[in-house]
């Protein structure tokens, strides 16, 4: 089997069990997208959506954002960890948006990855979630499984993102990024993982994982 073909395979595989990709964490806008993905680092989408609920009552927009003090801000977001530092960042990248952007969250990877607390998995997320413009945010998740799949030599994020991008088309990738974190969740954790009866390791896994 050429390599095409097995990305053809692996892309029918993940369309047959998610054809539909509701975005993991809740949001209502960019801006309440960008914040709820910035929690998440370290954290996983469950607890952040128990979390947001009450920080985007008092604030779900820049403007309001900036009316908190960084410690009320640091309190509501406590469970999602790195509270120190995550609430620090929410409330400057806030007064930036309203500086610069008039309180818009910015189309581009370029002014995004400049905000507090905003990487380029950050960036992209909000880019192909919020804004549509073709992206693939790579997680460790999503480098673990192409590592497992064979689909990259796993060296680093980058270097996988890399891969991601030359074997897939550029039209699938704000989906796919999607499916396979779901698919990672449901047949490819990272602990306690069967390669035998995962639909994909089963077929195109490292050697290594059946040792």
């Amino acid at each position: 089997m050429t390599k095409k073909e097995k990305v053809e395979d692996i892309t029918n595989i993940l369309e047959r069990l998610y054809p539909e990709t509701p975005v993991p964490l809740d949001n209502t806008s960019s801006y309440t997208l960008l914040v709820a993905v910035l929690l998440s680092a370290q954290c996983t989408d469950e607890r952040v959506n128990k979390v947001t609920p009450f920080l985007f009552e008092k604030a779900d927009n820049p403007f309001d954002m900036v009316k908190l003090d960084v410690d009320e801000i640091r309190e509501i977001i406590r469970p999602c960890g790195l509270s120190p530092r995550k609430s620090k960042a929410i409330h400057r990248l806030s007064e930036i948006l309203i500086e610069k952007y008039d309180g818009e969250v910015p189309e581009s990877f370029e002014a995004l990855e400049e905000l507090p607390g905003v990487g380029h998995k950050t960036a992209s997320v909000v880019m192909s979630q919020a804004f549509g413009v073709p992206a693939f945010p790579v997680d460790t998740h999503i480098h673990r499984l192409a590592y497992r799949w064979n689909l990259s030599t796993g060296k680093n994020v980058v270097q996988t993102e890399k891969d991601l991008k030359r074997l897939f088309p550029r039209e699938l990738w704000n989906k796919l990024h999607l499916q396979i974190i779901f698919f990672g969740r449901e047949y490819c954790p990272a602990r306690g993982h069967d390669p035998s009866s995962c639909p994909i390791c089963s077929k195109y896994g490292r050697k290594s994982l059946f040792k």
